[in-house]
């Protein structure tokens, strides 16, 4: 690691002091869960969802769990999603009882396969989770017009995508359920947290019976439960921070833009890596991460000797994601090797680079020339 640098992360959560000190007032207030700041939250958020009913949890992860639920998904059931993808969509089918049935990505955009996702539609079918991809969006037009074909619901898996428009229109404020995730490494932060968007205000009061429990209130002031939801409430202290994020989102998302632009401008063309799409100026995608695919067959080095050497130089990376359908969950349902070659190589080959709001422009070069100069090092 070079001693004259500072180590740089592949991901940090951008706090101003301004929501900074509203946590302490929110902390000094005495009221530090489920509040008035979760109100406050959630009407801003609806406000970007073209007024549709949003409800703050605990995270992506509970808001996926509780989205299965609002639509009647379990035992018996088969829910489509794409083999590329995080952990918790697969997780969730799983623990809802339904079986997850995976289809293949584009090698590039990594948005699900709509023709895949038909030819994967049986009478067992109930549900399909998109997951949206940075840089570029899912062709939600085709996947609800097949949805609507053979009467399925739809679950936006937007975690990697809030701040994104699609034709003028934010994401999460068209289609059918979609869920956010504020995880520290997302456009916008919470410090864990996620939400929900859903069709009507029936839905969000059975959203909001799912994330507490179950527990419905009866005219006399007792309580029942008739389905054993979980505890998913996202507190005020979370809230208030999700509330300072919204106030600087548009600086948040245009730096994580431009930062997205200097790496398609920056990196080495021979490097032989396969970059995300570059969106087209005025596209409205939003950049949660920056992914790229490393030419493992002319490398005398493996990914993980590539990050390594990345590391020592101190600059972190991740990897996004590894295939569903290989883990031993997937395996159990037929999973094998060959079976969705996108997802697959992109299991293999890639790095999540550097990518978040704070930082510098030097920071992208740094990237850009360290990799290149690993890269030409270890070249066949």
């Amino acid at each position: 690691m070079s001693a004259a640098l500072p180590a740089l992360p592949f991901a940090r959560p951008s706090l101003d002091e301004t929501t900074i000190a509203g946590v302490a007032d929110v902390l000094r207030s005495g009221w530090i869960t489920s509040g008035p700041w979760v109100r406050t939250f959630e009407e801003r958020l609806s406000a970007l969802c073209g007024g549709r009913p949003v409800r703050a949890v605990s995270s992506a992860t509970a808001a996926i769990e509780i989205a299965l639920q609002l639509c009647g998904i379990g035992p018996g059931d088969e829910v489509i999603g794409s083999a590329q993808s995080f952990f918790a969509v697969s997780n969730m089918i799983e623990k809802a009882g339904a079986t997850p049935v995976f289809v293949d990505c584009d090698l590039v955009t990594r948005n699900i396969d709509v023709v895949g996702v038909e030819r994967a539609v049986t009478a067992r079918t109930k549900a399909i989770v998109p997951t949206h991809w940075p840089g570029s969006a899912t062709d939600m037009d085709a996947l609800l017009a097949l949805a609507a074909r053979h009467r399925l619901r739809v679950i936006e898996d937007a975690a990697l995508s809030f701040g994104s428009r699609f034709g003028g229109r934010f994401g999460g404020s068209f289609g059918d359920v979609t869920t956010f995730s504020f995880h520290p490494n997302k456009n916008l932060t919470t410090i864990e947290g996620g939400a929900i968007v859903v069709n009507g205000e029936d839905e969000a009061k059975r959203v909001e019976t799912l994330r507490f429990h179950g527990i419905e209130r009866l005219p006399d002031g007792t309580r029942d439960v008739a389905f054993p939801g979980g505890k998913f409430n996202l507190p005020d202290v979370n809230a208030r921070i999700g509330a300072g994020q919204l106030d600087r989102l548009d600086a948040l998302l245009g730096r994580r833009r431009a930062l997205a632009e200097r790496y398609f401008e920056r990196w080495r063309p021979g490097t032989g890596c396969l970059l995300p799409p570059r969106p087209s100026p005025g596209d409205g995608a939003t950049w949660n991460m920056f992914c790229v695919l490393l030419p493992l067959e002319r490398l005398t080095l493996s990914r993980a000797a590539f990050r390594e050497a990345m590391q020592r130089e101190g600059i972190g990376t991740g990897v996004s994601y590894e295939a569903l359908h290989l883990t031993t969950l997937g395996r159990r349902h037929g999973g094998r090797e060959g079976q969705f070659p996108n997802a697959e190589r992109i299991a293999r080959e890639t790095v999540t680079l550097p990518l978040f709001s704070d930082m510098a422009d030097g920071d992208v070069e740094r990237v850009c020339e360290t990799a290149a100069r690993i890269l030409a090092a270890h070249r066949r």
